[in-house]
Formats: structure tokens, C-alpha cells, sequence
């Protein structure tokens, strides 16, 4: 998630706006994509680290969607089969909490309409034992054969979404970037066992775009020192650290933005203006960066940029894009994990029909629709519900993308 858009939505919690341009934009609210503050971003892991997934002893890769052969291929097909049209859709959606309220204002987005995944979000300033707390409710609401992935943007900075007792003040990506990448491992290891602790099993991190020109005209990532600071290839070896460290404690991570937001002016979060890429191609090094961490550290998730790049599909955001999707990360890369949006509620897609964001990321090829506004949840449900009965095609997509996040949930022990 970028993260501008953090900020707007995350003004009841009081954001720190941290440059000055973000202040105008940013005073009173709080992923699109990026919801920001001194500690912003905003997870499940409801036993130890160690405990909570088996990610902690094995990959949870790329998710695929079962083939002939695969061993959970049955198990996959079995429970899909076994979930009707609104479960399915409900699978493919993970809905906002902020900070300051309470779980029960997802109940019946849990219970009623089977929504899968949870994005804790805001200054969740109550420690590891009050993020605990909410995580064990909604997960009470999913029950214990199908557990929520609980996810939250701690990428470090400006973006730490949880903080209090418990959870380090972790450093910049930058700060990040000036560490061997072991002693990253090491570092992402400690905060990530944080996370589980808590009850968080994804980390919405980390950021792996590469900024080539002037960073403070980068206002999305350079401006705000989210990235590693380093060329692509440096921040290939760090982003891949960062995925590895955090599955050493049981936690999940998702890269971002893909295919990067370092070579656009505006942010996503609050402007349709100045996010055209028109420099990075489809086999550049910018892009090549995403591709270095998904061969070597197999990251659970990858999430789409809401940016337009003109060299690779002109036509729509890269979130919409089924070439940038379907193209060139799954047929071009062979990924065929869980592709996540940035937050859909961002501004850069705002010219879309609400009902329409969620239709629009399927679509393309995407999986788990990101929400980092609550008022979104119930109208992208209900896009997907109405396009799925009406379109045998699209019901088909939905089927395929909710086997993919079934299996990811199964090989971190959220299902049975």
C-alpha cells in the first residue's frame, strides 16, 4: 500500500504527517495503498512465531492454484467446491479495521458475508497484547476451520502501523537498506515474531520499488524514504531479506508496488495526477527487482500498483492491467500466488465505480482485493456478487482466485 492514502483514512487516529508534502493533503485522515504516520501501516498469527504457521519451518510460496498431482490439490478443490457464489466473493475481499474501533464493526462482514482477510489500520497504539486482544475477536467471529489472514503495514519509518509495548521502533527502509542484508534477515525475524505475537500473520511489506531520479520528487516511496535506498539490484537482496526474516517468525509478507512506484510524481493515495510511469518496461531493472525477490524468496503475496505505465499497458492502472497481471507476473514470471491491490479506496482510482474496483482487480487476474476505507467493503462485495451470477466467465475467475487464497490459507494453517 502506499502510503499517502494511509493518511487520509487514518486521520481518527491523529496522523504525523512527515514532509511537508504530505501535510495539506494529509491532516485529519489515514492502503490504497499507503496509509501513513510516524508508525501507520497496518495482521494474524494467533499462537507463537514459531507456532503459529508452518511458514516457519517451509515456503508458503506461490500459492498456486492446485494442479493434477499436487498433494493439496484435493484439499483445495474440496473446500472451494464446498463454499457457495457469496463465500467465494468473501474470500476474495480483506476489509479495514482502524485503530479506535472495535471488532465487532466487522462482525457482520465476517459472519454474514464471509469476508477472509482483515487489514488492521491506523495508530494502533495498544501493544502486542491490545492488538492481540482484537485479533482473537475477529478470528472468533471466522471460526477455527477458517481463519482470517490478518494483515497490516509495518514496513518500518513513517510506516509502522502498530506500536506500544511490545513492538520495536523499527527504522526506515532506508535506515534498512544501510544493513547487510543477514543482519536484515536477523532484524525483520525480531519484528516479525512481534507481529505473530500479536495475532498478525502478513506483513504488507516491504516495499520494493527503486526511486532512479530526484527522491523527494518521488512522493509516494522516495519522498518518504520507504524504499531501501539502494539500486535494484540492492533492493532486490534487501526486499528478499525482509521476506525471508519475517517467514523465519511465521509471518507472511507481501512485495509491493508492483511493477514499482519509484518513477511516478504523484501519490496514489491522493491524486489521479502524475502517476503514469513512463519509463519501466516490462524487462527493466526496476521491474527486475520484484522478479529477483519472487524467484529467491517466494513471497506469499504480490501487490499491484494503482499507477499507469505507458511502456507496458497504457490503457489501464496496473491493478486493472490483465497484461501487466495476467501478462507479465503470471505468464512472464510463472506467479500464481495471491496477487493483492493496493488499496482500492485510493484516490488514483477514483474515476471507477466503487461497485466496479473489486470486478475490474478480478478481472485482471487479481486475487485479494485490498479496502482501506470501511464504507468500500459492502459495494465491492456486492460488484463481485452481481458480476459473478451474471457472467458464468467471471464466476470463474472468482472461483480460480478464491482456490488461490484457500491454499495460501491452508499452507499457513488458517484452514483445515
Amino acid at each position: 500500500m502506499a502510503r499517502g492514502e494511509r493518511r487520509r483514512h487514518m486521520g481518527r487516529g491523529g496522523v504525523v504527517l512527515a514532509t511537508a508534502l504530505m501535510a495539506a493533503a494529509a491532516v485529519a485522515v489515514a492502503l490504497a495503498v499507503v496509509f501513513a504516520m510516524p508508525q501507520t501501516p497496518g495482521g494474524d498469527a494467533r499462537t507463537s512465531a514459531k507456532q503459529s504457521s508452518p511458514a516457519a519451518d517451509g515456503d508458503v510460496a506461490r500459492s498456486a492454484v492446485p494442479a493434477p498431482g499436487d498433494p493439496m490439490s484435493a484439499r483445495v478443490e474440496r473446500i472451494v467446491d464446498g463454499m457457495d457464489a457469496s463465500q467465494r466473493v468473501g474470500q476474495l475481499v480483506m476489509a479495514p479495521l482502524f485503530a479506535g474501533d472495535a471488532p465487532n464493526a466487522l462482525r457482520h462482514a465476517i459472519v454474514d458475508r464471509h469476508v477472509g482477510s482483515v487489514l488492521l489500520i491506523g495508530n494502533w497504539r495498544s501493544g502486542v497484547a491490545g492488538v492481540r486482544g482484537a485479533v482473537d475477536e475477529l478470528q472468533s467471529y471466522a471460526g477455527a476451520d477458517s481463519r482470517l489472514i490478518v494483515a497490516t503495514d509495518q514496513e518500518g519509518g513513517q510506516v509502522q502501523h502498530l506500536t506500544g509495548p511490545g513492538f520495536d521502533t523499527m527504522p526506515s527502509a532506508v535506515e534498512q537498506g544501510a544493513m547487510d542484508a543477514g543482519s536484515l534477515r536477523s532484524s525483520a525475524a525480531v519484528w516479525g515474531g512481534q507481529l505473530a505475537q500479536s495475532g498478525v500473520n502478513v506483513d504488507l511489506a516491504p516495499v520494493t520499488d527503486t526511486v532512479p531520479g530526484n527522491r523527494a520528487a518521488n512522493t509516494p516511496i522516495g519522498a518518504l524514504d520507504r524504499d531501501f535506498g539502494l539500486d535494484a539490484n540492492g533492493n532486490a537482496a534487501h526486499a528478499a531479506a525482509f521476506v525471508e526474516g519475517m517467514r523465519d517468525a511465521g509471518v507472511q509478507a507481501s512485495v509491493k508496488h508492483y511493477p514499482g512506484l519509484g518513477a511516478v510524481n504523484g501519490n496514489t493515495d491522493f491524486t489521479a495526477e502524475g502517476i503514469v510511469d513512463t519509463t519501466t518496461t516490462s524487462d527493466g531493472a526496476e521491474i527486475g527487482a520484484f522478479h529477483t525477490v519472487i524467484a529467491q524468496s517466494k513471497p506469499a503475496m504480490v501487490m499491484m500498483s494503482l499507477a499507469t505505465y505507458s511502456r507496458i499497458d497504457p490503457d489501464n492502472p496496473a491493478a486493472f492491467s490483465p497484461v501487466v497481471v495476467n501478462g507479465v507476473l503470471r505468464g512472464g514470471q510463472g506467479f500464481d500466488g495471491v496477487v493483492t491491490s493496493d488499496s482500492l479506496s485510493a484516490a488514483a482510482v477514483s474515476g471507477t465505480p466503487t461497485d466496479q474496483l473489486g470486478v475490474r482487480f478480478v478481472a485482471a487476474g487479481g486475487d485479494l482485493v485490498c479496502i482501506g476505507q470501511s464504507a468500500y467493503v459492502t459495494p465491492i462485495l456486492d460488484g463481485l456478487a452481481a458480476k459473478a451470477k451474471a457472467d458464468p466467465a467471471f464466476a470463474d475467475k472468482v472461483t480460480r482466485s478464491a482456490k488461490r487464497v484457500v491454499r495460501l490459507k491452508l499452507e499457513m494453517g488458517l484452514m483445515h
